[in-house]
């Protein structure tokens, strides 16, 4: 689940930290910039593990800060494909079953991941596995809060970094641009998560814990 990863960064120390120790500051540097945030194709950098060389420190005319060629290793968040993980439900739609692991919420199992036979429950926003017994047919609803076991199937990184302007500008003498397709304004404003986990449950012994432990 977690990895160490071996980066290198130049860290730009401002001059009110000069007094602490060098490897102090760039730790609390590195850490403001890394942690917390998915690094593309690598995964969610959670924390500093070490560092491991700092080279020489530079100061450039018309910037009174020093700047400092860091090798490191980094604690990432970066699950190997078929790791089996424990999480909750966060919430369920038409697209799948969404989980959390706490520190973590972009996890989706696709609904022909789930077992099978299933079938969402429009009025109820849930998934319910049609479980067959000699007894009948019962409804066993994966309700928000319950906790799940999965495996990791794929992973999925979109870039995220800000892009240049649009290639389509108004011509000249054209007067007032034209008004945007309906939905693209919501469509700009939903925001593309940069790192996704998708995971399945449709193999026995995966699945709510509760359905087992009964």
């Amino acid at each position: 689940m977690f990895v160490l990863v071996e980066m290198r960064d130049t860290v730009r120390i401002p001059p009110w930290s000069f007094q602490r120790p060098l490897n102090e500051a760039v730790a609390e540097e590195l850490n403001k910039k890394l942690a917390n945030k998915v690094v593309y194709n690598v995964g969610l950098c959670i924390c500093l593990y070490d560092i491991t060389k700092l080279e020489d420190s530079y100061i450039f005319p018309g910037d009174g800060a020093s700047h400092t060629k860091v090798h490191f290793r980094y604690v990432v968040f970066h699950p190997f494909l078929d790791e089996i993980l424990l999480g909750k439900i966060k919430g369920c739609s038409a697209e799948g079953v969404h989980v959390s692991l706490g520190f973590f919420d972009d996890i989706l199992i696709p609904p022909e991941s789930l077992q099978q036979p299933a079938k969402f429950d429009e009025a109820e926003q849930v998934w319910v596995w049609e479980y067959e017994t000699d007894e009948g047919t019962h409804d066993l609803y994966m309700d928000q809060g319950e906790e799940i076991r999965f495996r990791v199937t794929d992973e999925v990184f979109v870039d995220t970094s800000p892009s240049g302007p649009s290639a389509d500008k108004e011509a000249p003498g054209t007067g007032a641009a034209a008004a945007p397709p309906a939905g693209a304004e919501d469509a700009a404003q939903q925001k593309e998560s940069p790192y996704t986990l998708i995971g399945s449950v449709s193999e026995p012994g995966l699945g709510l814990l509760s359905w087992w432990n009964n």
